[in-house]
């Protein structure tokens, strides 16, 4: 009985957390559908084509505008390296399309506290700047040359079909204009579904682990590992360890979130949150994937680049916030299980579930369970399925599509971009 009241209580402490989170999940996902439903993925390949500071201002604007999960976001990123995107610039896009993203800030509000999203904006870009200036220092044309040409094998890593369906609308008329239509309407509901398909296994394995970890691993030791008693020494040791915890828990940025204030009720350091929270693109199916699409030596820089710009972003956001008095106290994260009672969280949670209802109606009705199957294709098999657009959806048209839109080279030199 005991192992199975353990069970039940990690499953409880799950269960809780995922009754909290529900309709902000499927807000966040809402919105991101509708700029998603907008920005046409042919633009972004032709807007990166160098390392300038422009042009990795746009890469974290059009990643925020292009949501992913982790793994599409890699395999996107990828993509668009084939098409002509410098290297930095498709690493750029990568990190704010995973973890500069709309829903991701609401889920952190909720569990940790807006103090939290407001670093992750904050720390974004900062960390941003560092990968720039570490990829400018440490990483050659040659390095990159071999990147571009192990790429464009074009081995399959994991969410290649996703990652390459171009749902956006096209045609005539403003962006709102576009989003109202019957199309657009169509488009949204695709980029919902479509989403959560690809972040459910995530979201899943998070909520899980943080309620195994709440449930069963005892504060005192969260404290020990983390020097809690000691501030100094918290706030050095925390972002030193966050993002080793993240590359052990196999999970997401938004599955991370519970496990975030586990971790942060247990006693790190908020610089900790921050560094553990934008490991998501190292945990280790991802690094397998990087070394499937670039080769051992950039997985390895891009593991050693990540990890010093988290652990540097992860003390210079601590160090802000403390100077402006935003650290909140670790107790004031809470995971406690929670019955479901009638609240607002139980209304939102009815509103968000009819929205739901109505977009997943929509999908099924207009071709979507054809997309879902082509999810896990290869990085080559979306050839000749455009967007919304293209085809003029006409109620039964739902296959998204690479661009053929490429940008110049970071290296002139190197492999010519790959054409479909």
């Amino acid at each position: 009985m005991g192992v199975l009241n353990a069970v039940l209580d990690a499953l409880r402490m799950a269960g809780s957390m995922a009754w909290q989170i529900a309709w902000s999940l499927i807000l966040g996902f809402t919105l991101s559908a509708i700029v998603q439903a907008v920005v046409r993925r042919e633009v972004i390949s032709r807007a990166l084509g160098d390392a300038r500071p422009a042009t990795l201002a746009k890469a974290t604007g059009l990643g925020i505008a292009s949501s992913s999960c982790s793994y599409a976001a890699v395999a996107l990123a990828r993509s668009l390296f084939r098409k002509g995107a410098s290297f930095t610039a498709a690493i750029v896009f990568e990190l704010a399309s995973t973890n500069l993203v709309i829903e991701l800030g609401i889920i952190m509000a909720l569990l940790l506290g807006w103090q939290f999203t407001l670093a992750e904006f904050v720390g974004g870009p900062i960390i941003i700047v560092l990968m720039a200036v570490f990829f400018r220092l440490f990483v050659r044309a040659r390095l990159i040359d071999a990147a571009r040409k192990q790429a464009e094998k074009g081995l399959t890593g994991s969410m290649e079909g996703h990652a390459a369906m171009d749902m956006s609308v096209g045609g005539e008329g403003s962006w709102w204009q576009r989003l109202g239509s019957r199309d657009g309407f169509t488009s949204v509901s695709h980029i919902y579904v479509m989403e959560w398909a690809a972040v459910i296994r995530d979201i899943l394995a998070g909520l899980l682990i943080a309620g195994a970890v709440a449930a069963w691993v005892p504060d005192s030791f969260w404290r020990h590992l983390f020097a809690a008693d000691h501030p100094v020494i918290s706030a050095i040791v925390g972002p030193l360890v966050g993002p080793i915890i993240a590359i052990l828990s196999f999970v997401c940025s938004i599955g991370n979130v519970p496990l975030a204030a586990v971790l942060y009720g247990g006693g790190i350091s908020f610089g900790g949150v921050v560094s553990f929270m934008f490991a998501d693109l190292i945990i280790i199916p991802i690094l397998l994937i990087y070394r499937k699409y670039y080769g051992t030596r950039m997985m390895l820089v891009l593991l050693g680049g990540f990890y010093a710009t988290m652990v540097i972003g992860g003390y210079i956001v601590e160090g802000i916030f403390h100077v402006f008095g935003l650290v909140p106290d670790n107790s004031s994260v809470q995971v406690v299980a929670q019955g479901i009672t009638w609240n607002y969280t139980t209304i939102l949670n009815i509103l968000a579930f009819i929205l739901t209802a109505v977009l997943l109606v929509r999908f099924v009705r207009t071709g979507g369970r054809e997309m879902l199957a082509m999810m896990g294709g290869g990085p080559d098999d979306m050839a000749g399925h455009g967007g919304h657009g293209e085809h003029q959806h006409h109620e039964h048209e739902g296959h998204g599509a690479h661009g053929d839109g490429h940008a110049g080279n970071e290296h002139p030199k190197g492999d010519a971009p790959h054409h479909r």
